[in-house]
């Protein structure tokens, strides 16, 4: 269904703005590739429980939820992959992410996950016991302590970070939409309209044509 069509739910109607990666102001509701290394490298300074929440973040697009959620049982160490739980969904639906190799054996050797997957008392025992207004005021100093502000201060901005960045990288959109965990391509297919590398070289081709700027025309 259209998320411009009205829903009709217990006699009411309600409407669902189009996602965007806007605020209405025109502020980005997503990290840049620059601001995700900014995070990256502020987070190699902290202990290692806050540094791999904010990793888990960045390197997977995932929910706030949906990583306090993970528990030794959802890695395939040798695989590197993650299973995540995708919380927004109607159904039970889980989806497998894959890690970076250093990650992986990070949060290895944190969370001592092969010797926690042996354990049937820690199989399923939660990473990050946190609340999750708790993990989302971490995160949002974070990225304030370096000078991200605004609509994408926040984990959906980092969010929004990932989905930009694998479609740069040539992560086809099919794929892109089972690691976000969304229902729908028209939800992932807004990664598509921000700006990536080749559209700037065309801008870039434009610029230093015969009418680039600052020269004047007769």
């Amino acid at each position: 269904m259209d998320r411009k069509v009205a829903r009709k739910s217990s006699g009411s109607t309600r409407h669902f703005p189009e996602a965007s990666l806007y605020a209405p102001g025109g502020d980005r509701k997503y990290v840049s590739p620059a601001e995700r290394r900014r995070v990256l490298n502020a987070a190699h300074g902290l202990d290692a429980d806050h540094a791999l929440f904010a990793q888990m973040l960045v390197w997977t697009g995932a929910r706030v939820s949906e990583i306090l959620a993970l528990t030794p049982a959802a890695f395939r160490i040798e695989e590197g992959v993650v299973a995540i739980a995708t919380l927004k969904r109607r159904k039970h639906a889980i989806r497998e992410v894959p890690l970076p190799a250093r990650l992986m054996a990070a949060l290895d050797r944190a969370f001592r996950l092969r010797e926690a997957q042996a354990d049937p008392e820690h199989h399923h025992r939660r990473l990050w016991p946190w609340h999750r207004a708790t993990a989302w005021r971490f995160i949002h100093h974070l990225m304030a302590s370096v000078q991200i502000a605004g609509a994408r201060a926040s984990p959906r901005g980092l969010r929004h970070g990932f989905g930009i960045a694998a479609l740069q990288a040539g992560v086809p959109l099919n794929i892109l939409q089972r690691w976000l965990g969304h229902a729908r391509m028209t939800t992932t297919s807004i990664y598509a309209d921000a700006l990536g590398p080749e559209e700037r070289a065309i801008a870039e081709r434009l610029w230093t044509g015969p009418c680039k700027p600052g020269k004047s025309l007769e």
